[in-house]
This record gives structure tokens, sequence and C-alpha cells, in this order.
């Protein structure tokens, strides 16, 4: 398992060791999917992005840390709390919020893998519902303990990123334990091949525009209905995403 971690600490250099040591983690692995200096960019991050943990420091400008962990306790969906901390006198008021643990600075490897062990577990002890058990038309989501069926009409696009897979929908961007080979396989007729990473909702095309994409050059990308990201398409498949627009999409 490999845990998606948020970053919140007002320091710059606290969070690139933090960053440096979760690199190191392997068991389980983790992933810094974000960072946040403050509770203004924490909030507009969760709700765009979902996250296993969040290592969260208590003294910030603006909203603190405790009040920022408060604030998430009253919402249906947050991620699990390690609050990372200089001042050791807050350890039990964290602990009364439900942190699954507390690290003092400077952290040390082998008490911040502890700390991800706990996530883990806490993650794996909620009994998950079989991905057979979702109708055709749903996706099974794994999210922090809780099982979410997402309907495969609400997603945009299948994208892989590392070592794990991106579904984005208009409001969410969820994690996904599969692979784009399997979701072709599976959902073809509604999704397209669009880059050896990344599969679109023929639905949701707006574009095909020229794209100069940094690693690739000159190509193209497309535009996609309700967001204002644009992915690369590879130029094997621009023909194929120009002759799913003359079809247009599929009922």
């Amino acid at each position: 398992m490999t845990l998606r971690v948020l970053i919140v600490d007002d320091e710059a250099l606290a969070r690139s060791r933090l960053r440096t040591l979760l690199g190191d983690c392997r068991d389980p692995a983790a992933l810094v999917a974000a960072e946040a200096a403050d509770a203004v960019q924490t909030l507009r991050l969760l709700a765009q992005q979902t996250f296993d943990l969040m290592l969260l420091d208590i003294r910030m400008p603006g909203m603190d840390g405790m009040t920022l962990a408060r604030t998430l306790r009253e919402q249906a969906q947050s991620p699990a709390v390690v609050f990372v901390t200089a001042h050791a006198e807050h350890a039990v008021q964290a602990f009364d919020l439900e942190a699954l643990d507390y690290l003092t600075k400077p952290v040390k490897l082998e008490r911040l893998q502890q700390a991800l062990q706990k996530v883990e577990r806490q993650l794996k002890t909620s009994a998950p519902a079989l991905a057979g058990d979702a109708p055709a038309d749903m996706l099974v989501i794994q999210d922090r303990g809780r099982t979410e069926w997402v309907p495969l009409a609400e997603v945009i696009y299948f994208k892989a990123e590392l070592k794990y897979l991106t579904v984005r929908t208009l409001r969410h961007s969820h994690i996904l334990e599969s692979t784009l080979n399997e979701l072709e396989e599976r959902h073809g007729a509604h999704f397209i091949r669009i880059h050896r990473n990344a599969l679109i909702a023929r639905r949701a095309v707006r574009a095909l525009e020229k794209h100069d994409d940094p690693e690739e050059g000159d190509g193209w990308a497309v535009r996609l209905t309700g967001i204002d990201e644009l992915l690369a398409v590879s130029r094997r498949q621009v023909t194929a995403v120009r002759e799913a627009m003359l079809k247009g999409p599929v009922a």
C-alpha cells in the first residue's frame, strides 16, 4: 500500500524535511500528493483531492493546526491526522481530537514509519465492499477506510501517475486500485485512450488543439468539458481522438 500524504506546515524547510523522510519510508510507502502552508490552502486542497494522511503542524499563522483539525472532524470525508510539532505540550489536546499520532520535531524516520503503520492499520480495519458487488456502471473507491461507489458517468478521465491511478470527476479526484489496461478493456465503449498514461470519457471531449508539451514538444491535447486541465494526446492516438469526436458520445 502507498499512502497519499498532505503535508501542512508554514515552514518550507520543515515541509522539505518531511518530504525527504517520507521518500525513505517503505512499510508502508508514502507519496507526498500535495503541500500546504496554511489552513486556507489546506481546505482548498481537501476540496479537490483525497488523501490518506495529513501531517499537520500546530502553530501556523491564521487558523492553527488544532482549530483546523477540529474543523475537519465535522466533515464526512477527511484524512487521518498526525500532528508534527516542536511543542509537546499539545499532545493531550491532539489525541482528544482523535489524531492517530503526535510527532515532535525533529522527526525521526522510525517514528514517522510507525505513524504510517497506524494509518495503514486504520485503513485495513474497515471491511471493504467487494468490487464485484458494484453495478457495471459504478466504480468502487476505497478511501481512508470507507467505501464509495462513483458512477462511471461522472468520470472525466483516468490517469496513471507514479504508483497510483487518478479518477477525476467534476468535483473530486479519487485513487483507484486498478490499471488503465483493465479499465480500457472493461469500459472501452465509453472511454478512449489518448496517451499511454490516460483514458478520457468520450462524452467529455470538447476540443482537440495544438499544444506545446514540455516533455514531448509540439503536439496535441484535448480540452475536456467541466475542467480547465489540458491532457496531452500522443501522436499515434490523434487520429483515434478525431474519429471519436466525429462519432460523438456513446449512449
